[in-house]
């Protein structure tokens, strides 16, 4: 089944019509995507989107064989002018199948927003999803197997859809994902491309054609990371994004509950409130044995108030009981977490703060504590397939 992406952006497109923002401002040229429209095998048109036949005759196709024309979302502003030739553009009800002259079936898949998802398999059996733009399926099957070769979805803009295709099987390691419906709410170019990666998923340019159950490298989640940065860097904002698209996962909070703190209690509720619902929450500092457990991904926030906790245990700030038997005590701790990670078959992501930029502190814990979790960081680092230093929300990837 050969698939042709004639738009990949969002229904006004990106740029948007006389938008200022930064990534309206970059996004020309090459950078440029029509709103999102699919030919599939030249005789299925999904969304039809002004600009169609151009958009088709510049990737080297054409509309003059299309059959079928299928609507996915409501579509706002003027009517878009039908190119003479195609059918009048319809939508297929929610569960219900279509069968085209060309051997094709589309089956219409139900939302959990206002819009359509199509399911096409080909004569041949190669299966593709297609999504509308903010919506995610409200009724595939728990069981669904086996996985769709490739799925065309607002990743960016619904994370938690392609999260539901994972969990009920829909996606699986081999299925291509491309980003569509792309925004001006997403960045653009290499820091897009990163933050698909991290999802599994890609973006292709506008005219690019595919071959579905073509074998495609899909980009490669790395399994282990480490988000580190200032205070009030977008770090933790970081590392929940990069596992947004994951059915279930563990969130470690390392800091506990502080009685009679309402400052801390704010924090902690609004970590919440960000995280989606089907993520579980423990708090604990004892991450050696959830490392080694098998289990969904783990997203521990945050190293730092680990190595406090470490730190109180073996007596750290007391420069004696340091002396005599703590430095060794948190150096054997620490090489156990160390350790864990190296030998986890979990996807883990870790946060953790960058505290030696700015002043030195005044205090000889303080420094101790400054030095220690340096050299944490370093060790957890080496460990980790990919380590990212986030400062004013943007991610800088120092390996991987």
């Amino acid at each position: 089944m050969e698939l042709t992406l004639l738009g990949t952006g969002a229904p006004l497109g990106l740029p948007r019509p006389d938008c200022p923002c930064a990534v309206c401002a970059v996004s020309r040229g090459e950078r440029a995507r029509a709103a999102t429209s699919l030919l599939v095998d030249g005789a299925l048109l999904l969304d039809l989107t002004p600009g169609a036949a151009l958009a088709a005759a510049r990737s080297g196709h054409s509309l003059v064989g299309v059959r079928q024309v299928l609507l996915t979302h409501p579509h706002d502003g003027p009517a878009v002018e039908v190119p003479a030739g195609l059918p009048t553009a319809g939508r297929v009800p929610d569960g219900r199948e279509l069968t085209l002259i060309s051997g094709h079936r589309v089956r219409a898949v139900p939302m959990d927003a206002p819009g359509t998802g199509y399911e096409v398999t080909s004569a041949d059996g190669e299966r593709l999803l297609y999504l509308p733009p903010g919506a995610a399926p409200a009724g595939l099957p728990e069981d669904h197997r086996p996985p769709y070769d490739l799925v065309v979805a607002d990743v960016t803009g619904r994370p938690d859809a392609l999260a539901r295709l994972r969990a009920t099987g829909a996606v699986g390691p081999a299925t291509d994902v491309i980003a569509a419906h792309l925004d001006h709410d997403a960045p653009a170019g290499a820091e897009l491309d990163r933050r698909l990666a991290a999802a599994g998923a890609r973006a292709v340019p506008d005219g690019t054609t595919l071959y579905v159950g073509e074998y495609h490298a899909v980009p490669d989640v790395p399994r282990r990371t480490l988000v580190t940065g200032g205070a009030r860097s977008g770090k933790s904002v970081e590392a929940e994004r990069r596992l947004e698209t994951f059915p279930e996962v563990l969130y470690v909070a390392t800091g506990g509950t502080r009685e009679g703190d309402p400052e801390w209690a704010h924090r902690v509720s609004l970590h919440r409130e960000r995280r989606p619902g089907s993520w579980r929450t423990a708090e604990t500092t004892d991450l050696v044995p959830l490392l080694r457990e098998e289990g969904p991904p783990l997203l521990i926030d945050c190293l730092s108030l680990w190595l406090t906790d470490a730190m109180d245990a073996v007596g750290a700030w007391d420069d004696e009981r340091w002396a005599n038997g703590g430095r060794a005590a948190l150096a054997a701790r620490v090489a156990e977490l160390v350790t864990a990670v190296r030998e986890t078959s979990r996807t883990v992501v870790a946060v953790t703060n960058e505290v030696g930029s700015g002043v030195v502190p005044a205090t000889a814990s303080g420094r101790r504590f400054r030095d220690e979790l340096g050299r944490l960081n370093a060790a957890f680092g080496d460990e980790c397939e990919q380590v990212l230093l986030v400062a004013a929300g943007q991610a800088l990837v120092l390996r991987g």
